[in-house]
């Protein structure tokens, strides 16, 4: 079929690109290299439940999940498969799942010795993973298999005339485990009735990661005794820091963090340019110990280390998370959780949560005149502030429950 033709094409231009572009040789290595990895490490006496996530953000999706089936049912084995190097080189050493590796190429051939290797007992795709072959053979094979988080719009290939064949994939998930109900509307037009509006199961790992956040010393002797007021920028992208970083050079009040996306000299020279005219000072240029450190009068600390975003949102009174004027924004959640209002560029459309936290303290912004207006407001008047940023945790706190939820279904009724 015309979906093994493109995916051979596809085949062919990562062996080729592979030889210009790291991050793509890192995958195809990778790929490679997961059928070694599966033939060292599986039990053949142990039952697999399958979990498979495109990247990172999938991954924290489908966290919870994995969490809470080690903890419930220890006598099942996880087998934890990534496509993208941005999920598996953070996540390969993750100690919840038993084998971790790159999920191979949907080929045939690939999809067969792969399964050859594992039996799943039960498999879980997260969000957007319809792999045609893998998905066909599970089915054939009697393998429950689960889509969670899954968000489902008009303008996908399932839902056009031209996409019908393609779109059987859907008949080979046991059960959907869908954002909202749109969703649900779409697959019913499409004969698709097995499918549960639960939310999405990030809110439930936000939740988590509050509980196990860090104390960080050295922002806490950054930020000083006076308590100033703290605006704290994650995954920011240059369009982003062009614009916040334009407001802060002409309000001296505040003290900024910043935590780029892309931790590079490059990046953090051109972010230090931006701040001409303030106190800067980089995270891994202080002593981890947070002892007296921190030069006087710093108002500017850019960390220049991976791990700490989530905690770092705690000391904020303003948040602005990065990427909507790019391919897409990161993660709200991970501020929002902290009762903090949030910034976000225009793209954003495709993201659930940023809708959702249009309504309740989260503020999207096209320009820097927009963002300068609200911080202004903010500024002026701090009940309103700390309004709007109670909204966006409550927001948070409301859209918890799905991994229960899905769990029970899968494992406590029998599926």
């Amino acid at each position: 079929m015309l979906y093994n033709l493109i995916i051979y094409i596809y085949l062919f231009g990562v062996v080729i690109y592979s030889r210009f572009n790291e991050k793509v040789r890192k995958m195809w290595r990778g790929e490679r290299d997961a059928f070694r990895i599966l033939r060292e490490k599986v039990d053949k006496d142990a039952q697999y439940v399958w979990f498979h996530a495109a990247s990172l953000g999938e991954f924290e999706q489908g966290r919870p999940l994995m969490e809470r089936l080690r903890q419930e049912h220890p006598e099942y084995k996880i087998l934890l498969t990534f496509f993208s190097p941005s999920g598996y080189e953070v996540r390969k050493n993750y100690e919840g799942a038993d084998i971790i590796c790159y999920l191979p190429l949907d080929t045939i051939t690939n999809a067969r010795r792969f399964l050859r290797l594992v039996h799943p007992v039960k498999a879980f795709f997260i969000k957007y993973e319809f792999w045609y072959n893998y998905l066909h053979i599970l089915k054939h094979r009697g393998v429950p298999v689960y889509s969670v988080s899954s968000i489902f719009r008009p303008d996908q290939v399932f839902f056009k005339w031209y996409g019908r064949q393609y779109g059987r994939v859907l008949n080979c998930f046991t059960h959907f485990f869908v954002q909202n109900e749109q969703s649900k509307e779409l697959l019913a037009r499409i004969g698709i009735n097995c499918v549960t509006v639960v939310g999405d199961t990030r809110f439930d790992r936000v939740l988590q990661i509050k509980e196990a956040a860090k104390q960080l010393p050295i922002v806490e002797e950054f930020i000083g005794k006076e308590s100033p007021k703290v605006f704290v920028a994650g995954s920011s992208w240059p369009p982003d820091e062009e614009i916040f970083i334009k407001y802060f050079n002409e309000h001296p009040e505040w003290k900024l963090i910043i935590a780029p996306h892309v931790i590079g000299e490059d990046h953090l020279q051109q972010i230090e340019k931006l701040l001409e005219g303030r106190k800067v000072v980089r995270y891994t240029s202080l002593d981890a110990t947070g002892n007296q450190n921190v030069p006087d009068h710093s108002d500017a600390l850019i960390i220049d280390c991976f791990g700490l975003l989530s905690s770092i949102y705690h000391y904020g009174d303003v948040a602005y998370v990065g990427g909507g004027f790019g391919v897409g924004i990161h993660n709200l959640l991970e501020a929002a959780v902290w009762d903090v209002p949030v910034f976000f560029g225009p793209n954003n459309q495709k993201f659930q949560e940023a809708q959702g936290l249009k309504q309740s303290g989260g503020f999207e912004i096209s320009t820097y005149e927009d963002f300068a207006r609200q911080m202004d407001r903010f500024a002026a008047d701090p009940q309103y502030l700390k309004e709007q940023g109670m909204k966006a945790g409550a927001f948070v706190k409301g859209k918890a429950g799905a991994t229960s939820t899905v769990f029970s279904n899968v494992w406590n009724l029998g599926n």
